[in-house]
């Protein structure tokens, strides 16, 4: 039995409303051309601390795009597009050595499991029985396990191995998840693929299976910063977000269980607005998360592909659409990044130099009876797919 996730759990909360197109208003991404040959070439990152080979893959896509992987916590390295010029930049935060992730940012560019986002106090429920997790995060003073607990799936070192299908190559990453593993239930088989297409699309497949009940939810978390990495804030990016409510939270950042409709908040992101017009409103959402750190739940409501997100940076006319089959999206504009955390070139980075946009479940849903399910059983197969579409205009 396969599983797409999806929203139907959002009925009781909000009224589904159509999604208009899945462009902004201001135009569409211009495809960027090229003739790339597509490649993937692997060689050694260094260690972990406990002495584990590190492997980095560089995928050229046929598009031009170009990523390094490393099969640590299958984390994007660096990330370069061109701007409308041809320019190629690093867009992404990340580090040269694997010291630099153990040390200052183990999230950085990594995929995140087996729960992404928070659960309340380290505690789920599931068939009667109570499971403990690390409480390993505690924003306002209240604790909870945040990205999987203290070993997330970001700091496993995951098996490899290159992909080619026609002119899309990628790298696959496999990892089992023992039963007990951070306290959850189950042995849990996953399997990640990341492919770079001729249309500059990164296009990121999960996959997973238990033997027993559990919940899964899996995500990407690679900061994105248009300009460049340690280039200055993503302020002035536009953001738009292809949903109607969030998921209000308390302030441990943990939801209410409610919807709250964007309208005439600073939430509001169904047209195009620039990160920071409206980052220092006067909002208890915003006070709680210190900016934005809040899911928002898509209208498409999950389930097929369809828009999430569009992103463009101005100056440089990168943009990005994203697309999921994910009914939810954490949006993370880098609060509490700071400047003592040092970049790959040289310089540091700054407080808000990244943003994320990390497809998803709602946080917290194990205990959110009113939200859609994250459970996976024996016999189902969880899989989402989230593509990230690079353009210039």
């Amino acid at each position: 039995m396969s599983v797409l996730r999806g929203m139907a759990g959002w009925a009781a909360c909000a009224a589904a409303v159509a999604v208009c197109g899945c462009r902004t208003e201001k135009g569409v991404a211009v495809k960027m051309s090229g003739a790339v040959e597509p490649s993937v070439v692997v060689k050694p990152f260094g260690k972990t601390k406990d002495g584990q080979l590190v492997h980095l893959y560089t995928l050229t896509g046929a598009g031009g795009v170009v990523m390094d992987v490393i099969d640590y916590g299958g984390k994007v390295v660096r990330l370069y597009t061109p701007d409308r010029t041809g320019k190629m930049t690093d867009i992404t935060l990340g580090f040269n050595e694997v010291a630099g992730y153990e040390t200052h940012d183990k999230y950085f560019g990594s995929l995140i499991g087996r729960y992404g986002n928070r659960i309340a106090n380290g505690r789920f429920t599931l068939d009667g029985k109570t499971y403990t997790l690390p409480t390993n995060n505690d924003p306002g003073g209240v604790p909870c396990s945040l990205h999987g607990g203290d070993k997330g799936f970001d700091a496993y070192v995951w098996h490899s191995e290159p992909l080619s299908e026609g002119r899309n190559v990628g790298v696959k990453f496999t990892l089992t998840s023992p039963d007990g593993d951070q306290g959850y239930p189950g042995k849990l088989d996953v399997t990640v693929s990341y492919w770079l297409t001729p249309d500059n699309v990164w296009r990121i497949e999960y996959e997973a299976v238990t033997d027993k009940a559990t919940p899964v939810n899996l995500t990407q978390h690679l900061y994105f910063n248009f300009k460049g990495e340690a280039e200055g804030t993503i302020l002035d990016h536009e953001l738009t977000l292809f949903a109607d409510h969030i998921t209000p939270v308390d302030k441990g950042l943990i939801p209410t269980g409610k919807l709250l409709p964007v309208k005439g908040t600073p939430f509001d992101f169904t047209t195009p607005w620039e990160i920071g017009r409206r980052i220092n409103a006067d909002d208890e959402q915003l006070r709680f998360g210190g900016g934005y750190d809040h899911n928002w739940v898509l209208n498409s409501k999950g389930g097929k592909l369809a828009p999430a997100a569009a992103l463009y940076e101005r100056t440089t006319g990168r943009f990005l659409e994203v697309w999921t089959t994910e009914p939810c999206i954490q949006f993370y504009c880098g609060n509490f990044l700071t400047d003592q955390v040092p970049g790959k070139r040289g310089k540091n980075l700054c407080h808000r130099g990244g943003l994320a946009l990390e497809t998803q479940h709602a946080p917290d849903s194990p205990n959110q009876p009113g939200f859609p399910s994250t459970i996976l059983r024996p016999g189902q197969t969880y899989k989402t797919v989230t593509e990230y579409r690079f353009g210039v205009r």
